[in-house]
């Protein structure tokens, strides 16, 4: 099978598969992986050894163009219409999952600290797809939903943020170093691959900004938008700062700087569905199957302690912020959905720790899998408790 020809029947049966799994009332995203799984090389081998070995290609522009999506949410506007009370929630269940998730790993399974820490960083994100769409879908009203939509427009973005600090953490504590620089050397590596994101992603956007005045068609919009986002994922891998980071503030400072009539979020939407599903089902074909019956404990307190966090933070912030009952008792189990950040930070620890990194992305490949089954589920319970949605026979 060539790659072309792969390509074409990724796209296809992809597009089916989603109309056969909407059906049933799960999100696409499932469908996209376990079509992923199902082709991949552990099982039918569907997809051809060209294309499979530029999954890290895509995955890195796709990777950018989600990262850059995520930024517009960091609109100075949005800030002031979300309010104070739902950044500080969203940061808690962020930072909740992420300790929640690192502590049970490293003190109960014993694990390596490097390894407990990336998978407490990844257990932050949040998938906004599969809560919005059942918000959509029963016509959830009221302020617990508008919170909910607050606190996941901008959840993946702390997700970014602890996700390449955990990562330049990981990587100095996997080298052993053992010198009295240590803490100083882990700190000054995790600044700089941050700070350098954000000037990166700064100066990029004021280049993209200034000249779009030039632009004229929709055809150019697209182009010069593509351009300047690939040129920042490229620049962000010369100079060995976070891709997502980088894109992330690109597209944060773009929202924010108002120069420009070019709608860069708009234009870049036009194209983006396929590749979010050959994402996806590129995803789920790395899935290595044979690794499976190595995550066992590991997969089991990945679950049960990342909706522990989520649902601990929520509340504690809740209480700080003195939100209402229906908010910090049952707005957690409305962030159980989790995918595509989560396998993207999953394909990054994968290439960067090729030791253990097949572990890490074959755990999050099965519990994103679970998670979209049962976080639909979660998302309704806790709309109908809240009161946004009517429970059935009522």
């Amino acid at each position: 099978m060539n790659a072309i020809f792969s390509l074409g029947f990724i796209l296809l049966f992809g597009l089916v598969f989603a109309r056969l799994i909407n059906r049933i009332k799960f999100p696409s995203v499932t469908a996209y992986l376990i079509l992923g799984i199902l082709i991949g090389p552990s099982l039918a081998n569907l997809v051809s050894a060209d294309l499979f070995s530029a999954s890290g290609f895509i995955s890195n522009l796709v990777l950018g163009l989600i990262a850059f999506s995520i930024g517009q949410n960091f609109s100075r506007d949005n800030f002031r219409k979300i309010g104070r009370s739902v950044i500080w929630i969203s940061l808690s269940e962020a930072a909740g999952a992420w300790i929640m998730v690192t502590s049970a790993l490293f003190f109960i399974l014993k694990q390596p600290f490097h390894l407990s820490l990336l998978f407490g960083a990844i257990s932050a994100a949040t998938a906004p797809a599969a809560t919005v769409m059942v918000i959509r879908e029963y016509k959830s009203r009221g302020g617990f939903t508008d919170v909910l939509l607050g606190v996941v427009a901008i959840d993946d973005a702390w997700c970014l943020i602890i996700f390449a600090l955990s990562l330049a953490i990981a990587k100095s504590v996997s080298l052993h170093l053992s010198s009295n620089l240590f803490i100083f050397r882990v700190i000054l590596k995790s600044m700089l691959e941050i700070g350098g994101a954000f000037v990166l992603g700064w100066i990029v956007s004021l280049l993209a900004s200034g000249f779009s005045k030039y632009i004229r068609t929709s055809t150019e919009a697209l182009i010069y938008s593509l351009g300047f986002i690939f040129f920042t994922i490229g620049l962000s891998i010369l100079l060995h700062f976070s891709v997502l980071l980088a894109c992330m503030f690109l597209g944060a400072s773009l929202v924010n700087l108002k120069k420009t009539e070019l709608n860069f979020f708009d234009t870049i939407r036009t194209i983006d569905p396929p590749l979010y599903l050959l994402f996806f089902v590129l995803a789920g074909a790395n899935l290595e199957l044979h690794l499976i019956k190595n995550i066992g404990l590991i997969g089991l307190v990945y679950l049960v302690f990342r909706i522990l966090g989520k649902i601990g933070g929520v509340s504690l912030a809740g209480y700080i912020v003195r939100a209402s009952e229906s908010i910090r008792k049952y707005l957690g189990f409305a962030l159980v959905p989790q995918a595509g950040v989560a396998l993207g930070c999953a394909l990054i620890a994968k290439s960067e720790f090729p030791q253990f990194g097949g572990l890490i992305f074959t755990t999050i490949i099965a519990t994103t899998v679970v998670y979209e089954l049962i976080g639909p589920l979660c998302t309704k319970y806790a709309l109908e408790k809240s009161g946004n949605i009517s429970a059935p026979g009522t």
